[in-house]
């Protein structure tokens, strides 16, 4: 028992070990190794995943990334709420039942007309509570994700779309438009990131491009039921298609909520199980490694300042260029005949057609514009972003010009259909070249750090030039106005002959450029006509 207790008590010695000078550094050496090892595994990760990407064919992503393009969908949808009521507001000025119960008597066309400050000021209100509306979404974004901005943006949607239902005056109305505007900022901000954040790098421009497809999808819902809709003169002829807005938020936002959100947005806040777990629900496992993917995310983002990202950052260094190219092409589409297609109803009765004719036009248009949105996947297919763009606009220049020179030569049959079909094929081809590839030009430039805020400040960049323009654009039109007609081809042209000009100097090309590349050209600050010749190597990261 003695000898047990004395056991008991026996100090436990401490045992110390020494390491000389020569051994501390081996096992140093050893921990050096170990963490070379890992970020060279690191790294053939991220560069695995990159060069599938980059050997993918269009139809082998499609195959491999199913329900990226399903979301990508469901995402873009959201934006026919905006282009229904955006054409819904071009439709009303141009609907009798509206200008008989809010316009005034015009003597000269001996008819009722909505007065030019309320044309304005209606097709505005929207634009200025989108203009907001953006603003809001690129820090809301950031903190709560795409998914969740999105949601909160279709339940306010719903939410305001009564406002507009029970308007029964004018400034009523321009409220309505207003607050409706606000969760459209956040839609019109978030659809291009997120869809260019969740596909992979063949899918680019075909996913953000859809967005264009949908605008065209909800200016022929618009047009179907306002043409329908155009021979009632009582409140039913405007009322009935405003309440059909209610038929989009609610379904979207179940859709929403089982979305993923985008691996991108995961792995910047760190959530790289998450992300991974996102990335397969997008794809099929047995075509795609997470894991890889995720490192390749990971490559990317890890060069990129780690402080919250702010507005500011947008205005420094080589995020300045970025920001400005995607500010410029959104800025461009208000000044390349895009609001000849957006009044294209309104357009075409002044132009000299009659009422059920130029709702029949504007119909013919809208489902034109589909069509050629969706040949339009083909076109970026074979070709860079840059030169359907430069190429498109040309196109278009020549053709408001056109429009333009229809328009002086007199005031025959024959001018009107001529003025007709050149309006006509400025709206389509926008939708064919220019339209379509801004959209991908956007979701491609921003760094993924500054995605939502720069696609946010692009966006509100469209709305300030689309302000003026839109009063512009009324006073042009509008018999108590300007009066001219075609000839607003003329200034049209103009501004598509500048935005023609900048984009050659300034509008890089990004085709088959993984997000890894297109950050180093822009770091080397790399000439936008020297984007597609300059090789980056699969290794290099600066």
């Amino acid at each position: 028992m003695s000898n047990e207790i004395q056991a008991a008590n026996i100090p436990t010695p401490v045992v110390e070990t020494k390491y000389d000078a020569g051994e501390k550094g081996q096992i140093e050496h050893v921990n050096d190794v170990s963490d070379d090892k890992a970020a060279a595994n690191f790294k053939a990760d991220a560069m695995e995943a990159e060069k599938m990407e980059h050997e993918m064919t269009v139809m082998e992503a499609v195959k491999a990334y199913p329900m990226a393009c399903f979301w990508a969908f469901v995402m873009s949808f959201c934006i026919v709420m905006e282009s229904y009521d955006v054409f819904l507001i071009g439709n009303f000025l141009a609907l009798p039942a509206f200008a008989n119960r809010f316009g005034v008597f015009d003597e000269a066309a001996g008819e009722y007309v909505i007065a030019t400050k309320w044309q304005s000021a209606l097709q505005i209100a929207g634009q200025l509570g989108a203009l907001i509306g953006v603003f809001l979404a690129g820090p809301l974004t950031s903190r709560v994700g795409y998914r969740w901005a999105t949601l909160i943006g279709l339940m306010a949607m719903n939410a305001t779309i009564f406002i507009m239902f029970f308007a029964d005056s004018l400034p009523v109305f321009f409220v309505a438009q207003l607050l409706e505007g606000l969760p459209w900022g956040i839609f019109i901000a978030n659809a291009p990131a997120y869809c260019s954040e969740i596909v992979p790098l063949r899918l680019r421009a075909p996913a953000t491009q859809v967005l264009q497809m949908f605008w065209a999808i909800g200016s022929i819902i618009v047009g179907a039921v306002t043409y329908k809709y155009n021979v009632r003169l009582d409140t039913s002829a405007y009322k009935i298609p405003t309440a059909l807005q209610w038929m989009f938020p609610t379904p979207l936002a179940i859709l929403m909520f089982f979305a993923p959100e985008s691996p991108w947005w995961l792995v910047r806040k760190g959530r790289l199980d998450e992300a991974a777990r996102s990335v397969e629900r997008l794809g099929r496992k047995a075509k795609l490694n997470a894991g890889e993917t995720v490192a390749m995310m990971r490559r990317v983002i890890e060069h990129e300042s780690e402080d919250k990202p702010n507005y500011i950052e947008l205005f420094k260094g080589t995020d300045l260029r970025r920001t400005a190219i995607v500010c410029g092409i959104y800025a461009a589409q208000n000044l390349a005949g895009n609001l000849i297609a957006n009044q294209a109803v309104y357009f075409f009765k002044q132009a000299g057609m009659s009422t059920d004719t130029a709702f029949a036009l504007g119909l013919i248009t809208s489902a034109l514009q589909m069509i050629f949105v969706m040949l339009s996947w083909i076109l970026t297919t074979y070709f860079g972003r840059r030169p359907i763009y430069i190429y498109g606009t040309l196109f278009n220049v020549v053709m408001l010009f056109a429009l333009g020179i229809a328009a002086s030569v007199g005031t025959s049959n024959a001018a009107s259909q001529a003025q007709a079909s050149f309006g006509l094929i400025v709206s389509v081809i926008f939708t064919f070249a220019a339209a379509p590839v801004s959209w991908a030009v956007i979701g491609e430039t921003s760094s993924i750090r500054l995605r939502p805020l720069t696609t946010g400040i692009g966006r509100a960049t469209y709305y300030i030039i689309e302000i003026p323009c839109i009063f512009l654009a009324s006073y042009m039109l509008n018999p108590t106005g300007g009066n001219l007609g075609g000839k607003c081809g003329y200034v049209w042209g103009g501004t598509a002959f500048a935005c023609l000009v900048t984009a050659y100097f300034c509008l890089p090309e990004m085709k088959g450029r993984s997000y890894r590349e297109i950050d180093i050209l822009f770091r080397r600050r790399v000439s936008a006509r020297k984007f597609a010749s300059t090789e980056i190597g699969p290794e290099e990261d600066d």
